[in-house]
């Protein structure tokens, strides 16, 4: 069976185990189909959840695993919080329309969405037992953090595994959630040392209380993000949509795990929008089978996702990660900010909504830039992303990024040539409108990572070519909901 495909009780003792757990504990736990539509199923709950600090190990925090928490993290929203990028911030006419991930509850990022569709799959069917196992959690940085919160809502311990060049900020949330310190791992390298972060799990999957759960490879990620991230994707263009007349022409994300990409899948059936997989230029994976080191963390490279559906894949579009490095400069400082007010005509409110931006959604926003200069967007053309996280994440990344192109300092006359070479210079080179061939290329890539290393069986493989296989992945929301209402009952 595919990791994390379970759809009957695997394991019975372990399943009544977990019941009893989490029954000591007063946990119910929230289905699918309320975290795709909050403001219909939740609500009823929200004058508890409301009281809950969204920053703290409170299980009513399960109940704001969705997009439609309120800026406080507190308030339920009708329509998932966003921004509306225009022409001053981005350089063309089209409207880039940023979802935001630091809405989330405890990690301040989407990826405990991620965490929770992994999980729960798991803990439902039994393979996971709540009173044994460690959920060992591999993990450029957010993934980890969403597995850990997510972990301790449930009563369970977890393991962080991370590559040990991430942002400082990642250690310092988990060395605060954590009790243990040797339940973080630290993986040789950075963003781009995936094998490490898999060799590691290799290791610690000899023993027998670890279970790993590997967002690259758990289709509970894809189908959360398609089930879930999809849907508030599409209210929000349909809000911003109040005329009428604009078009969503695409949803671009970086591939990262490739669970959040997976909301275009949704996208293109509801609106008929295009996907563009956005990857860092200095490894260029998908579009030139490159290897490389860079700094847009989060985004996960050197090899194509078990659960990435590139058949279905539109654009490849490469971002460098000086751009988002030095956007992060231009958001984030008094320089940078006198400039856009300044010069860009942006109010203190826009300018403070940059913060909301960490590097991979400045990365994201750039690979939209690029997509609405190639395809010659106008007015009424929308192109949708998200921002994973905010800046907050990446505090110590400012002063990195300072000291790496900017030694002599980082004034006015810096920030606006950052802006004009990152964003009114973004040209259209290294992107790859895909043909079927193009897909057939880099499907095939990921053959050495996942059969050849991982040891996935060669028709799991295969049948991923066909979407039939993607869409009948939804069908598993209603069982995996029955069996959550069921173990709720219980």
């Amino acid at each position: 069976m595919l990791p994390g495909l379970e759809d009957t009780i695997v394991d019975r003792d372990a399943y009544q185990r977990n019941v009893d757990h989490l029954r000591g504990r007063e946990i119910v736990l929230p289905k699918i189909a309320e975290l795709a539509d909050p403001t219909q199923h939740i609500a009823p709950r929200m004058q508890a959840v409301s009281k809950a600090d969204p920053d703290a190990a409170d299980t009513l925090n399960l109940f704001r695993v969705h997009w439609h928490n309120a800026r406080d993290r507190r308030a339920l929203a009708k329509v998932p919080e966003h921004i509306v990028l225009d022409e001053r911030v981005t350089g063309v006419k089209a409207k880039i329309v940023v979802a935001l991930g630091n809405c989330f509850p405890m990690i301040d990022c989407h990826k405990v969405l991620a965490a929770y569709g992994c999980l729960i799959p798991r803990l439902m069917s039994g393979v996971f037992d709540a009173t044994r196992h460690r959920a060992v959690w591999p993990s450029t940085g957010n993934y980890c953090r969403g597995g850990v919160a997510i972990s301790k809502l449930l009563g369970c311990r977890s393991v962080a595994v991370l590559p040990e060049g991430m942002s400082q900020e990642r250690f310092d949330w988990l060395n605060a959630w954590l009790a243990d310190p040797n339940d973080i791992y630290r993986t040789p390298g950075t963003e781009s040392n995936v094998k490490e972060i898999y060799d590691a799990c290799h290791e610690l999957a000899k023993g027998p209380d670890n279970l790993i759960l590997n967002q690259f490879a758990e289709y509970g990620n894809y189908i959360i993000h398609r089930s879930v991230t999809g849907p508030a994707m599409e209210r929000v263009f349909n809000h911003v949509n109040v005329s009428g007349n604009l078009t969503a022409r695409a949803f671009v994300s970086a591939t990262g795990s490739a669970g959040t990409i997976a909301a275009g899948d949704h996208l293109k059936s509801a609106l008929g929008s295009q996907i563009g997989a956005i990857e860092a230029l200095e490894c260029p994976t998908l579009l030139y089978n490159g290897y490389g080191e860079h700094n847009i963390q989060g985004i996960g490279d050197k090899h194509v996702p078990l659960i990435h559906n590139v058949m279905n894949a539109d654009f490849v579009i490469g971002v460098p990660d000086s751009a988002s490095d030095g956007l992060n400069l231009v958001a984030n400082t008094t320089a940078g900010r006198d400039y856009l007010s300044r010069y860009r005509g942006l109010g203190q409110q826009e300018t403070s909504d940059l913060g909301n931006f960490g590097l991979s959604a400045l990365a994201n926003i750039i690979g939209a830039i690029k997509y609405a200069k190639y395809m010659n967007l106008g007015d009424s053309d929308v192109v949708l992303t998200v921002a994973t996280d905010g800046a907050d994440m990446y505090q110590t990344e400012l002063q990195i990024a300072r000291r790496k192109h900017f030694a002599d300092g980082f004034d006015a006359v810096r920030a606006a040539e950052t802006f004009g070479r990152s964003v009114l210079g973004a040209s259209t080179d290294h992107m790859i409108e895909l043909t079927r061939v193009d897909r057939e290329r880099i499907f095939n890539l990921g053959y050495y990572t996942w059969v050849e290393q991982q040891g996935t069986t060669l028709d799991d493989f295969d049948q991923r070519r066909d979407q039939a296989f993607w869409d009948g992945l939804l069908d598993l929301v209603p069982v995996w909901d029955e069996m959550i209402d069921n173990f709720n009952r219980a």
